[in-house]
C-alpha cells in the first residue's frame, strides 16, 4: 500500500491553488505580503537564491557571503537538490528558459 503524504491535504491544496491562480508579479507581492511576514518572503527568496548557486557550481563559503544565509540552510538545500523532489531545479530551469526566451524577443 502507498504511504499517503500528510502535506497533501484539501487546505493545502487551496494555498498551492491559491497561488496557481496569480497571474502577475504585482498579484503575487500582494498575496505574499499578506499571507507571510517580511522574513518570511526573504528566507524563501534566499533559499532559491543559494539553490541556484548550487546548481551553478558555487561553494558554500561563496553563497554564505553573497546571500547571507548559514552553512546549515545551504546543507539542507543540497540535501533536497540531491534527493529531493526536484522543485528547486524545474522551478530554476523553467525561469530560466522563460528569460531566455524574453531576453530573445
Amino acid at each position: 500500500m502507498a504511504e499517503k503524504n500528510p502535506r497533501k491535504n484539501p487546505t493545502t491544496d487551496a494555498l498551492f491553488d491559491a497561488i496557481l491562480s496569480l497571474e502577475t508579479r504585482e498579484e503575487c507581492y500582494n498575496f505574499f505580503e499578506d499571507l507571510c511576514t517580511v522574513k518570511e518572503i526573504s528566507d524563501m527568496a534566499q533559499r532559491l537564491e543559494a539553490a541556484k548557486m548550487l546548481l551553478d557550481g558555487r561553494t558554500y563559503d561563496q553563497i554564505v557571503k553573497a546571500v547571507e544565509i548559514s552553512t546549515a540552510t545551504i546543507s539542507r538545500i543540497n540535501r533536497c537538490i540531491q534527493y529531493g523532489s526536484g522543485g528547486y531545479r524545474d522551478v530554476i530551469e523553467k525561469v530560466s528558459a522563460k528569460e531566455a526566451a524574453d531576453s530573445a524577443e
